[in-house]
């Protein structure tokens, strides 16, 4: 880890500074004083930060200062660089812009040096030091606090693992060069840490944002990464954990966190989940961790209003009812994904409304008209479909906060994702085919998105069913890699159009199913050894 990126840090041996945070937007302000004046540290403020790296870049909402010095809040954003990380990548993605680092994701080309790469690294770096020095200096003050700020730790150093591999590991703020981890002792550690942490977190409760402790993890944020590691534990140290996938999935299942099925109006459930009121609506009873966005208060380029206006151009607003004035237009679908719903490759030039009707599934939220189903020009927004999935109306007809920043939460956590590893933990143990269970954990999901049900469901449908339900959410590259789909030996069975940066797909060596570590850090940190294949 090379803390010269991290801004304002220092050891954090004899409280020698005090922490100012303005809302959810502000950074630490680090100040050497007299230490005679040192009472106690600004827990609140502390506890704070270590969310909202997530949430915001920095210092004084979307146009203050970014965190991590030397760059800028959008190339190191944590939705933003989580949702390029996973989602351009692969086959329910591209972005017609040409800023650095965008094409190298198109095409499957980067290498250690890529911007948002080494942005995304950083950013998930800055809030374990957050989250390290809150344990320093805030230890005893609170113990469900505490236990919290351990889970984002352990979240954070999840998402390293998952696209990195081997990485830095530190459990204090320090000037000395980390040692690096090999990924199944990371993977160990952090299956510790949140069982360690889970008996003082809070006690799972479906909550609204105008409830005490909405957007803060509770058990089942716990549980649910406990899940999703364990989905992948194959890919990770070499051990299926299947069973124990679908143990910690059922525990969120049975929970508080069911799954959102009333709609309101013409607004489905499912839309409702990423509208502008989906904190106070009622869909955030699905959400696990939601990290909180209000257009006055906690503005960002990053987080959904990146979701959103990358996404979507002024003509998809046929009905006034978008809900910011910001229409960026790079993002949309690759023709494999529009293919999830449309199988026969007949999607319609239709809007969304009549999109979702000849899909027969609400989650269809495509947007076609004048655009060409096949991408044959990755630099033109046009060509491929749109995806109008996150907007920041209200379902009430309620006008949001601000004309240009959204209210729309992201659900960074929901109880979705838990049916959908039940279901495929089950069909793992059933030699490929769900049980009726299992079946019944993807029909849950099929039955709110008002589509077809079935009796059993193979892998490759789960697969599909995972795509249809938890698209650019930041879940794909995972996935593909679990399934050995993305690189290595059976990459060539399943080409997405520019994969490997040709027209029609190729097959990745194996060495793409990870990042590499940032070239400024390997050179920085004599400790580390970079990934195989950069």
């Amino acid at each position: 880890m090379n803390l010269r990126y991290f801004k304002n840090m220092v050891p954090a041996a004899a409280l020698l500074l005090t922490a100012g945070l303005s809302s959810c937007t502000g950074d630490l302000d680090v100040t050497p004083i007299d230490p005679s004046t040192v009472m106690v540290p600004d827990e609140p403020a502390l506890y704070t930060k270590c969310y909202a790296n997530m949430a915001v870049a920095g210092q004084g909402g979307a146009n203050g200062d970014c965190d991590i010095d030397g760059l800028d809040g959008g190339t190191t954003g944590f939705v933003r660089q989580l949702w390029n990380a996973n989602e351009l990548v692969t086959d329910e993605a591209i972005c017609a812009w040409g800023d650095p680092g965008i094409p190298q994701f198109n095409y499957n080309q980067w290498d250690a040096s890529h911007p948002m790469l080494q942005g995304f690294y950083y950013r998930l770096y800055a809030g374990i030091d957050y989250c390290n020095h809150y344990l320093d200096v805030c230890a005893g003050m609170d113990a469900t606090r505490e236990a919290e700020v351990r889970f984002l730790r352990a979240l954070y150093y999840y998402h390293l693992m998952d696209l990195y591999g081997n990485v830095p590991f530190t459990m204090e703020i320090s000037a000395t060069a980390p040692e690096q981890i090999k990924r199944a002792d990371l993977f160990n550690w952090i299956e510790g840490e949140l069982k360690y942490c889970i008996t003082s977190m809070q006690s799972p409760v479906a909550r609204t944002s105008k409830d005490t402790g909405y957007g803060r993890a509770d058990q089942d944020a716990a549980n649910l990464l406990l899940a999703r590691m364990y989905l992948n534990a194959e890919v990770y140290t070499g051990t299926a954990r299947w069973q124990d996938a679908k143990t910690y999935a059922e525990k969120v299942i049975n929970g508080p966190h069911k799954l959102w099925t009333k709609g309101n109006g013409n607004w489905s459930a499912y839309q409702m989940l990423f509208m502008g009121d989906n904190g106070e609506s009622g869909a955030s009873v699905e959400a696990v961790l939601p990290l909180l966005q209000d257009g006055v208060t906690t503005t960002s380029w990053g987080t959904t209003l990146f979701l959103m206006a990358s996404t979507w151009k002024s003509d998809m607003d046929i009905d006034s009812n978008y809900g910011s004035s910001e229409f960026w237009a790079g993002n949309r679908a690759r023709s494999q994904f529009v293919a999830k719903f449309f199988p026969r490759n007949d999607a319609p030039q239709a809007n969304v409304a009549d999109m979702v009707a000849a899909a027969g599934d609400d989650r269809a939220l495509l947007f076609g008209i004048d655009r060409e189903l096949v991408v044959t020009n990755p630099n033109e927004y046009s060509s491929g479909y749109a995806v109008a999935k996150y907007r920041n109306t209200y379902s009430t007809g309620a006008t949001p906060h601000n004309s240009q920043f959204i209210d729309t939460d992201y659900f960074l956590m929901r109880s979705a994702e838990a049916y959908l590893i039940a279901a495929e933990a089950d069909a793992r143990m059933n030699g490929g085919t769900t049980t009726s269970a299992g079946a019944g954990y993807i029909n849950a999901l099929r039955t709110r998105a008002h589509a077809q049900t079935l009796s059993q469901y193979t892998l490759g449908q789960i697969l599909d069913e995972r795509s249809r339900e938890l698209y650019f959410e930041g879940f794909r590259r995972t996935d593909l890699v679990r399934f050995g789909y993305f690189g290595g030996a059976n990459s060539n069975d399943y080409l997405w159009e520019w994969k490997g940066g040709a027209q029609n797909g190729a097959g990745l060596p194996e060495f793409r199913n990870l990042y590499a570590l940032p070239a400024e850090d390997v050179n920085a940190n004599p400790n580390l050894v970079q990934n195989p294949g950069y």
